[in-house]
C-alpha cells in the first residue's frame, strides 16, 4: 500500500505529459518539424543551467528562453525560403546544447544537474508540483480550444499570421518549462513524438491517433514505474527505451502486414 501511495504521484505527472505533449505531437509531425520539442527544450536548459549557476529563480530564467525560443521558432516561416528548417533546428539544438554544457562545467555538480536535465526525476514529484502543472496545463488546452480553428489552419493549411505561429509556439514553450523541470528531456521528446506516431501508423484520425497514443502511453508509463522502482533502474530513460521498441515493434508489424493508412490529408477528419 505504501509502494502505491508513492507511485502514484508519477504516474499522475506521466498522465498529464501524455495528454498535452500527445496533442502537440500530432501538430508537430503534421507540420514535420520532428526535433523542435527536441531543440526547444535544450534552449530552455540554458535557462535551467544558467539559474543554476547563479542561483537565480529557476523557472523565471527558464520562461525567458522558452519566449525567446518561440520567437524563434514564430520566424521560421520566414526563414525557409533561405534553410532548410530542420537543418536550423537541428543548429539550434547543438548550440543549446554546447551552450548549456559550458555553462554547467562552471557549476560545483555539473554532470549531476546536467543528467536531471536530461532525465527528470518524476519518481519524486510532488503534489503541489503536480497542482501548478495541472493549472498550466488546463489553461494551455482551454487556449488551444478557443484557437483550435485557427491552430488547426496554421498546421494542415499553412494559413496563419506571425502572431498566431507565435501564440502556439509559446503555448508550447510553457508546457516545455514544467515538462522538461518535472520530467527531462528525454522523455519530453519521447511522449511527443513516439505516442502520435504509434497512433499514425494505424490511423488516420486526429481522435484515433490521440487515443491510441494516450493509451499505449499510459501502459508503457505505468510498466516503467513500476519496473524503475521495483529494480532501481532510471525511470525516464527506462520508459523511453520501452516505447521506442514498441514503435520499432508495431512498425516492423506493420510493415509485414501488407496493410497501410493512406497518410494524405492525414488528421484532416475528427470522428
Amino acid at each position: 500500500m505504501e509502494t502505491l501511495s508513492f507511485l502514484i504521484w508519477p504516474f499522475a505527472a506521466c498522465l498529464l505529459l501524455l495528454l498535452i505533449h500527445t496533442w502537440f505531437g500530432v501538430h508537430i509531425l503534421e507540420r514535420g518539424i520532428i526535433f523542435v520539442d527536441l531543440a526547444m527544450a535544450q534552449f530552455i536548459s540554458i535557462g535551467i543551467a544558467l539559474s543554476m549557476l547563479t542561483g537565480a529563480y529557476r523557472t523565471e530564467l527558464a520562461v525567458l528562453f522558452a519566449m525567446i525560443g518561440a520567437l524563434i521558432m514564430a520566424l521560421t516561416r520566414r526563414l525557409e525560403r533561405h534553410v532548410n528548417v530542420e537543418a536550423f533546428i537541428g543548429i539550434l539544438y547543438i548550440f543549446s546544447f554546447a551552450t548549456c554544457t559550458l555553462i554547467l562545467d562552471r557549476t560545483a555538480h555539473g554532470m549531476e544537474e546536467f543528467k536531471a536535465i536530461l532525465n527528470g526525476n518524476i519518481l519524486w514529484v510532488t503534489p503541489e508540483e503536480l497542482a501548478s502543472t495541472a493549472l498550466l496545463y488546463g489553461a494551455v488546452g482551454l487556449l488551444h480550444w478557443f484557437m483550435r480553428k485557427r491552430f488547426y489552419d496554421l498546421t494542415f493549411k499553412g494559413n496563419g499570421s506571425m502572431w498566431v505561429e507565435f501564440l502556439f509556439f509559446a503555448s508550447f514553450a510553457l508546457v516545455l518549462v514544467k515538462s522538461v523541470m518535472m520530467a527531462g528531456i528525454l522523455q519530453v521528446f519521447a511522449f511527443l513524438v513516439v505516442p502520435a506516431l504509434l497512433g499514425r501508423l494505424f490511423f488516420s484520425t486526429t481522435r484515433a491517433v490521440l487515443l491510441t497514443g494516450w493509451l499505449v502511453g499510459t501502459a508503457i508509463s505505468s510498466g516503467g514505474i513500476a519496473v524503475s522502482h521495483l529494480f532501481d533502474l532510471p525511470t525516464a530513460p527506462l520508459i523511453v527505451a520501452c516505447l521506442a521498441l514498441l514503435f520499432f515493434t508495431a512498425l516492423v508489424l506493420k510493415a509485414f502486414s501488407g496493410h497501410t493508412v493512406n497518410s494524405q490529408n492525414t488528421h484532416q477528419r475528427n470522428s
